[in-house]
């Protein structure tokens, strides 16, 4: 329980902010069933990628409910990029447009000399 508590990290495009947030926190207080509620909810922000982490604190104060971190999470998740994993510049794509009907020409027949 401890393990899959300690791997798991909140990916925005294949988690959804409240399963999340309830799967770890039922986790952390099987493991420690007389721990807060705020240092349940500080443990599972650390859960996510320090920007959204970061966010989700600056809107949220440290003594907010359960149900203001999943608020602010799916705001911030919904509203911006925050949160999702980095996947670079988009490759440009050589678009190669197929020739239409009107540019293609008939192609000439290759002319044999009928001496050889």
């Amino acid at each position: 329980m401890e393990n899959a508590f300690e791997r798991a990290i909140f990916n925005s495009e294949k988690d959804k902010p409240l399963t999340f947030f309830f799967k770890q926190k039922d986790r952390l207080f099987a493991l420690h069933p007389d721990m807060s509620d705020t240092i349940i909810n500080m443990k599972i922000l650390r859960k996510c990628r320090r920007e959204l982490e970061n966010s989700i604190k600056f809107i949220c104060v440290e003594t907010c409910s359960t149900e203001d971190y999943i608020n602010a999470m799916e705001d911030i998740i919904t509203r911006t990029r925050t949160g999702k994993p980095w996947t670079g510049f988009p490759m440009e794509s050589k678009i190669v447009s197929k020739p239409s009907k009107q540019d293609k020409r008939p192609e000439r027949p290759v002319l044999k000399c009928h001496k050889c």
